[in-house]
């Protein structure tokens, strides 16, 4: 016999074409939040959400968090559009997180179409910005609630939302909203979930509940008063670039390993559950390099592969700002510059701790240089990493749910990446939450035809 749930999954068979519409819709809007001229844009999408659950009977309410500098020029920051629906007593509450907003996107970028036109290509995906990050996973929150009511179906929790319009740069102003409305507007939340990552691999779902922190580093070395020319200069003088690339080549070495004492000191020991835990997951190297089109992976196995991304630190190096990039040749000795690298934190490193090794040790590696430049290291940033234990209640709720949607249990996966919002949550409501992704691992989100 038929029951409502049978019904509330045939409806969202029968009205797929319904949904697509929605999100061409949404992706139609480009509300790309580091461009000034589309701040309006951003806004109109917000607005567009609070107006959609309104109409269904949800209760919102419109924090705008301030103004903003962006490149000198001032502006409204996005409106946070929170909302609730539902408020049964016998029920839990689960608050729900996404953002609106998205990356910039341009044709002359390498896309195939139009990145504000959803395009359903020959083999079922749906192309445009936004798709999958995040409109796509909003977008699901709201077609749930709709067809539920549809089939006459009742939603099972009350729902509460927190969607931001910056999250695409930075989030700015919303851990300021959170802490306010740790004890109002969301008073009575006993889950968190959010839906703001991807699946391991393409066809099997999977539940995050870990994820890596990140604590970025500006090293700056400084030299002459101007730049100078290197035929007059070259020999004579100490030069800010080659002490800042000496530098930069003594934190990592070709294989990824971090060359700063004490840095593995405060990883946390692996278990034996922690083993099993990598056991039957959907992930292959074939697969990665497919993703990647070439074959540059440092480690052997899979397993090695996964540890490296989840649960052991990285450290990167992304750049140099003030030495010569454009194209074409020029001799000049750049009179101060500055480079840009990051580490990947996990449990239990203090991003305190983290800064205090990285200072320390390039501090000493600089003075074996004898050079006479000035260097100095900048922390940029220093957020914490998050883990939670995927036995917590709300992890096999989503799990069983998961199961009954694809008819498979869903791998249990840690991420390389940060999602901050996601310990502001954590620390302020003092409830557990959940990265429930809806994207796959293909789906390019920040990329050309996403």
């Amino acid at each position: 016999m038929a029951t409502a749930v049978d019904k509330y999954f045939e409806l969202v068979d029968q009205h797929q074409k319904e949904f697509i519409e929605t999100l061409r819709e949404v992706v139609a809007i480009p509300s790309v939040s580091s461009d000034a001229s589309r701040r309006g844009e951003v806004v109109r999408m917000g607005e567009w959400l609070q107006a959609r659950w309104e109409a269904l009977g949800a209760t919102c309410k419109r924090v705008d968090p301030g103004k903003q500098d962006l490149h000198g020029v001032e502006l409204d920051l996005p409106p946070v559009i929170l909302g609730q629906y539902g408020n049964d007593a016998n029920k839990k509450t689960v608050l729900v997180y996404g953002h609106y907003d998205v990356q910039p996107a341009l044709l002359e970028d390498g896309w195939d179409t139009d990145p504000f036109t959803l395009v359903e290509t020959a083999d079922g995906r749906l192309v445009g910005r936004g798709s999958t990050d995040d409109k796509g996973p909003v977008l699901g929150w709201l077609l749930c609630a709709e067809t539920h009511k549809q089939a006459g179906l009742e939603f099972p929790v009350n729902l509460k939302f927190c969607f931001e319009g910056m999250e695409e740069s930075g989030s700015e102003g919303l851990d300021d909203i959170i802490v306010a409305e740790a004890d109002k507007w969301f008073k009575g939340t006993d889950v968190v979930c959010i839906s703001d990552n991807y699946w391991l691999g393409t066809s099997k779902p999977c539940l995050t509940h870990g994820l890596r922190g990140v604590s970025y580093f500006h090293l700056q070395v400084e030299g002459p008063g101007a730049d100078l020319h290197s035929g007059v200069f070259g020999g004579t003088v100490h030069e800010p670039m080659v002490d800042l690339v000496h530098l930069l080549s003594t934190l990592v070495d070709p294989n990824g390993r971090i060359k700063v004492p004490g840095i593995y000191d405060q990883v946390m020991a692996e278990t034996e559950e922690e083993e099993r835990s990598y056991e039957g997951l959907e992930f292959s190297h074939k697969a990665l390099s497919g993703d990647l089109k070439r074959d540059v992976i440092i480690h052997s196995d899979e397993r090695t592969t996964l540890k490296h991304r989840w649960r052991f630190p990285t450290l990167s190096i992304h750049g140099v700002e003030g030495a010569f990039y454009a194209p074409g040749d020029k001799t000049v000795i750049p009179a101060r510059v500055r480079g840009k690298f990051s580490l990947r934190t996990v449990p239990n490193m203090e991003p305190a701790r983290v800064a205090e090794l990285v200072t320390n040790y390039l501090n000493a590696e600089f003075a074996k240089l004898g050079s006479k430049n000035v260097m100095k290291v900048i922390e940029t940033h220093g957020g914490r990493w998050w883990y939670s234990s995927p036995n917590h209640p709300n992890f096999v709720a989503a799990a069983r749910a998961t199961e009954r949607v694809y008819g498979v249990t869903p791998d249990l996966t840690r991420e390389g990446g940060s999602i901050p919002v996601t310990l502001t949550f954590e620390e302020n409501l003092r409830v557990n939450v959940l990265l429930l992704p809806m994207g796959a691992a293909d789906d390019g989100a920040h990329s050309i035809n996403e």
